[in-house]
């Protein structure tokens, strides 16, 4: 994953966020509770403490707001309104952009109300963006943004209240869960994750920037990550991020989106109306169908034009000959091999493994990367120095059999080639 684009739409999404204070904040309506009777659902019966009361949350400054909460909560710790106070002290640091305090406040919430959606809202999100890849912090926030998930409506609050303040939290909740589940390499948990998130936000704009747009890009990472790759949705998630990012990532993701969308297609035709679908479409509409490419020729196949395309096989390279004889059909081996059986060559390669009778050596490319042998030279008489493993060697010897699984080819007689003999200056008489 390119973290320079994740930064860049982390500062983005983080520099556009609107609705979190709302969750908070949205505490100062609440209707006085009564004094000495009852006003039906609480009653502040102390004078000095109902006085106590209205002087704090009357209060027009979000600092003196919080500061008058605060001496309210030490004079009364077991007040009646105690979660009522605790909630306006959430929404006061919050306006205050007070984050350590806002913080407090809403743990301390928890405590009298361990379901508080607000409260949860607040510490999930906050959790999540100071996580910077810890995976402990990662794994509270989840664990309470699914216990936010699984809260039900408190009864003093409207329904109308109620879907609002869902609205807000159930993006916060399903991306929190996402992230976790990204860190701990749960691709698929992360993808369910992130695709209720995009169903969560109400209005579509909301996908088109901030935490939406980041988790939208991280979307389509996450569908390269499962395994086998899904690359038509990752192609689909990558190509719509791309059409709202800001200018420092918007050409990496949409050349992302290509990349990938060549390697399934096999060409770039169309991807201009793949764009335009998904500068409409938050997700895949119908239409979206890319057509994958076909599919690579086989080995076997590879090997058969390979022994069609050479009419001479004795001029056929080594490799190449190796390639048909491990890969190719029995009449296309059979065929190349008959040009090599019985035939002496010098074959250099790296030492895999060595005896003064044997030595195994990795002489294709692909066999020396993965130091694996694919020839063994048995020798005509036993090794006076017996190489040492990695040495790069050339024995003389004659081609005697070979195996396709696993592929090797094995030559006997054989013996170190002989150095050539120095050069004899002419003297003059």
């Amino acid at each position: 994953m390119n973290k320079v684009v994740v930064a860049s739409l982390l500062a983005f999404a983080t520099s556009t966020l609107a609705a979190l204070p709302a969750v908070a904040q949205d505490q100062t309506t609440a209707a006085a509770p009564a004094q000495g009777a009852s006003s039906g659902q609480i009653t502040i019966k102390d004078p000095a403490e109902y006085n106590a009361y209205t002087n704090a949350i009357g209060q027009s400054s979000p600092a003196a707001k919080a500061q008058a909460i605060e001496a309210f909560l030490t004079q009364y710790p077991n007040s009646v309104v105690k979660q009522d106070m605790l909630e306006q002290l959430v929404g006061a640091y919050t306006q205050a952009n007070d984050t350590p305090k806002t913080m407090d406040a809403a743990r301390r919430l928890l405590v009298v109300d361990p379901s508080n959606m607000r409260a949860l809202t607040y510490i999930v999100y906050v959790e999540k963006q100071q996580a910077q890849g810890d995976q402990g912090k990662l794994d509270d926030a989840a664990s309470l943004a699914q216990k936010g998930l699984g809260s039900s409506k408190p009864a003093a609050m409207s329904d109308a209240d109620y879907t609002k303040l869902k609205a807000v939290a159930t993006p916060i909740f399903e991306s929190a869960i996402a992230a976790d589940d990204t860190g701990k390499k749960d691709y698929k948990g992360a993808i369910d994750a992130y695709q209720a998130e995009l169903k969560a936000y109400t209005d579509p704009t909301q996908t088109q920037t901030g935490p939406g747009l980041l988790d939208t890009y991280l979307l389509g990472q996450a569908y390269l990550q499962v395994d086998p790759k899904d690359l038509v949705n990752a192609i689909w998630y990558l190509t719509r991020a791309a059409q709202f990012a800001p200018a420092q990532s918007k050409d990496q993701i949409e050349k992302t989106a290509e990349y990938w969308y060549n390697k399934y297609h096999g060409g770039m035709d169309g991807f201009d109306q793949v764009k335009t679908l998904a500068m409409a479409n938050l997700m895949p509409p119908p239409d979206y169908k890319p057509v994958p490419a076909p599919p690579p020729p086989s080995p076997a196949d590879l090997a058969h034009k390979a022994v069609e395309g050479t009419a001479n096989l004795k001029t056929m390279a080594l490799t190449d000959k190796e390639f048909v004889l491990a890969n190719g059909s029995t009449e296309d081996a059979e065929k190349v091999w008959a040009t090599m059986n019985g035939q002496t060559f010098a074959i250099p390669g790296k030492v895999v493994v060595a005896t003064a009778d044997s030595v195994q050596l990795a002489v294709s490319e692909d066999a020396q990367q993965s130091n694996k042998a694919d020839f063994t030279i048995n020798m005509k008489e036993p090794l006076k120095t017996v190489p040492t493993v990695g040495a790069t060697v050339t024995y003389v010897a004659t081609f005697d059999s070979y195996t396709q699984n696993p592929p090797m080819i094995v030559l006997k007689d054989g013996g170190p080639k002989a150095a050539a003999a120095p050069a004899h200056r002419a003297t003059r008489r």
